[in-house]
């Protein structure tokens, strides 16, 4: 979902948890790594995104969780990351 606030790249749902999950990707030699990439303005937009999202879907009263996939190197050797609560 994109909105002026901004982006969304997944949201699911485990256990009756919404898991809004944020996908971080750098190529190998990148100056920041994935990680270093999700900084609290990125977060902050995602949160944002969030809340107009459990509003539009009328689930004002959800636990909410924010994760990150985060993505290293080049497509030959990918280094794949799931971090639960990133945020």
């Amino acid at each position: 979902m994109r909105t002026r606030g901004g982006e969304l790249d997944l949201v699911m749902e485990d256990a009756g948890v919404v898991v809004f999950v944020e996908v971080r990707q750098r190529r190998a030699g990148a100056a920041v790594a994935a990680a270093e990439s999700l900084d609290e303005r990125k977060q902050r937009r995602v949160r944002r995104a969030a809340l107009l999202w459990l509003a539009r879907h009328g689930r004002h009263e959800a636990a909410v969780r924010f994760d990150a996939v985060l993505v290293d190197g080049g497509r030959s050797a990918p280094q794949l990351r799931h971090v639960r609560d990133a945020f």
